[in-house]
């Protein structure tokens, strides 16, 4: 209903603009781009930085692996648990107490008719992983204080997830195949709500590994 409220020039434009097929997208050198400045305030790996600063403040060896993380998140989520071993078994990438922070954005192949992000979903995915670890957990959250279509901005897994999982009757497995990451971490209490952030600069990994 806009269309007959704009000024008679607007409509001019449009309809002058929609008859030029290369007006739909300007091509580099175009003149529209030449009083145009773009300026980064914000980003993924000032985010992963400013956790990586906050958790040496808290006393963890810190370190920032990439900001660049990409793929089917239930696929990336097992590299995350194989650095949460690799912490337990060896000390590295950094000795304990440790915080391993990444982040970037993973995709879904929705398959089932559950509810969740790629942020749940991926810490879910991990859950097998992180079996048993004592002294571990693993965070994956949207920035922008939502993952998927939820009030969620994405969940914790522990080394006892499975476990209380388990006497609560859930089917990690089971939830995963029906991409239902919400419920499951709704039912265990491990999902981490912020609210709107109101900015949105990718998505961002924790592991977390005490003495």
């Amino acid at each position: 209903g806009i269309w007959e409220e704009l000024p008679e020039s607007l409509r001019s434009w449009f309809k002058a603009e929609s008859a030029r097929p290369e007006a739909e997208t300007p091509k580099p050198g175009d003149p529209i781009f030449e009083r145009v400045r773009n300026v980064i305030i914000a980003s993924n790996r000032m985010a992963l930085q400013a956790a990586r600063d906050r958790a040496k403040q808290k006393g963890y060896h810190a370190l920032v692996l990439s900001s660049c993380v990409q793929g089917e998140a239930r696929e990336i989520a097992r590299f995350y648990g194989a650095i949460a071993r690799e912490e337990h078994q060896t000390q590295n990438p950094v000795p304990l107490p440790a915080c391993v922070i990444a982040g970037g954005e993973t995709t879904v192949t929705v398959r089932g008719d559950g509810r969740g992000g790629r942020n749940t979903e991926m810490v879910l995915a991990a859950l097998r992983d992180l079996a048993g670890l004592e002294r571990t957990a693993f965070l994956s959250a949207g920035t922008d204080g939502t993952d998927g279509p939820t009030d969620a901005a994405g969940a914790f897994g522990f080394g006892d997830s499975l476990q209380r999982a388990e006497t609560l009757g859930l089917d990690d497995r089971d939830y995963l195949k029906r991409n239902d990451s919400y419920s499951f971490f709704a039912k265990l209490d491990d999902l981490l709500k912020t609210g709107a952030t109101g900015t949105n600069v990718m998505d961002i990994q924790i592991v977390l590994v005490e003495k």
